[in-house]
């Protein structure tokens, strides 16, 4: 169910505040040129390096900085820059798109990433823009559990080897295949998540006897059941990359094939589990 825009960027605005207070932290537009050099170096810390340099450049953050976009900072109590989420308008105004977004390693589980991103929906509601897409590693189940559990985006496109070849130190010269994410950022499940009651999905495989393919680790991989598709991410993809890149490359290719094929067919991943499960459904729940 879709919402009136105009009354929810008030709303957005107070959960914004909301979950920067529980995080810990201030979130704030960054504007000043000495900060926007910080949150390149964060942005460094948390991607590292790659031939092409800076994950985003200083220059090009203070340039969508006075472009009259969205660069977010997070601050802690101690004035630490902790956070960032970079964000561009697409042409028309009719959506945010997230370049980037991330927290200082080791502070992960304290919601700054979830605050970024309200503080996002509050900035971009106030302008009258109703949605959010940006793309994520569908092999990373932390991010995507975060993305369509948490705040309450669908995905509907699979983009393979997106970037190309990516030489950072997450993404560990691995092909660069992305689900696209479109958050609606007035839907009633998005409002729900913004106060914090996500649509929380639950699976158990025990339960469940349709086996339809088994992981690169020989466990069932993919089921169907309740009407949908479930498949199965592994545990910690970035470990996996240093520790077994040959591992690694075998998961890229199974859930490639299964989300590829799915989302083509007019699935809509629409919810991860803590365990990384992609619930796959044919209907959108927004």
């Amino acid at each position: 169910m879709t919402l009136d825009a105009g009354p929810l960027a008030s709303q957005a605005a107070e959960a914004a505040t909301a979950a920067a207070a529980k995080a810990g932290v201030l979130v704030v537009d960054e504007h000043d040129r000495e900060r926007l050099r910080d949150v390149e170096g964060l942005l460094i810390s948390i991607w590292g390096m790659s031939p092409h340099g800076a994950p985003v450049p200083y220059d090009l953050l203070r340039s969508i900085s006075h472009a009259g976009c969205n660069v977010s900072a997070a601050y802690d109590r101690a004035g630490r820059l902790c956070g960032a989420a970079v964000g561009i308008v697409t042409p028309g105004g009719t959506a945010t798109y997230s370049l980037i977004a991330g927290v200082l390693p080791g502070t992960g589980d304290r919601g700054v990433g979830f605050a970024l991103k309200q503080h996002q929906r509050a900035w971009s509601l106030a302008r009258g823009i109703e949605s959010m897409t940006w793309t994520f590693d569908p092999l990373v189940s932390r991010n995507a559990r975060f993305n369509l559990t948490k705040l309450g985006a669908v995905a509907s496109e699979y983009a393979r080897d997106f970037y190309g070849a990516m030489l950072d130190d997450i993404n560990a010269n691995d092909e660069s295949d992305r689900l696209v994410a479109h958050w609606p950022l007035v839907s009633e499940r998005s409002v729900q998540a913004s106060r914090g009651l996500p649509g929380e999905v639950e699976f158990d495989p025990r339960t469940r006897v349709k086996v339809l393919e088994y992981g690169p680790d020989q466990q069932p991989g993919l089921f169907q059941a309740d009407g949908g598709l479930w498949c199965r991410a592994p545990e910690d993809i970035v470990l996996m990359r240093a520790t077994d890149p040959g591992q690694a490359g075998q998961w890229r290719s199974h859930l490639r094939g299964i989300l590829e094929s799915s989302l083509a067919s007019g699935y809509l991943a629409t919810g991860v589990t803590r365990s990384g499960w992609y619930r796959l459904s044919l209907t959108d729940p927004s």
